[in-house]
């Protein structure tokens, strides 16, 4: 389950995300605060629902549901989409579905971090974060 995941994080480090940023279509001034926002993610359960928190200078952002459950989501960028949370093996999977166009983030723990690599037409970026 989501267990694994279930705790405090902050980025550590981002790899390509402007590059990512970019193929998703967001405009050059809110690239630039993507670019040097640092912020928390918080992932914990309530029930049967998965809950993620992204706290930032930038925007705060909560979003749950169980997994497999499809629902509506407003990103920071301000697309409004379709999310769907599941686990494939020890991965946590986030993928969003917007005007035929499709983005996945998988959340996977490596070392005690968790590594997000964020996937939009063949253009990845990959995100690192450490306990707080």
């Amino acid at each position: 389950m989501v267990d694994a995941f279930c705790a405090t994080w902050k980025l550590i480090d981002s790899q390509n995300f402007d590059d990512y940023m970019k193929a998703l279509g967001v405009g050059f001034a809110t690239r630039q605060v993507g670019n040097v926002t640092k912020p928390t993610v918080v992932i914990s359960q309530d029930e049967d629902k998965v809950v993620l928190k992204t706290l930032s200078t930038f925007r705060n952002t909560e979003i749950s549901s169980k997994l497999g459950e499809e629902f509506a989501e407003i990103t920071p960028d301000d697309r409004h989409v379709k999310s769907t949370f599941t686990m494939e093996g020890d991965k946590f999977v986030h993928v969003q579905r917007w005007d035929g166009k499709e983005t996945t983030f998988i959340r996977e723990i490596k070392d005690g971090k968790m590594v997000m690599t964020l996937t939009f037409e063949g253009v990845s970026a990959v995100r690192t974060y450490e306990k707080a």
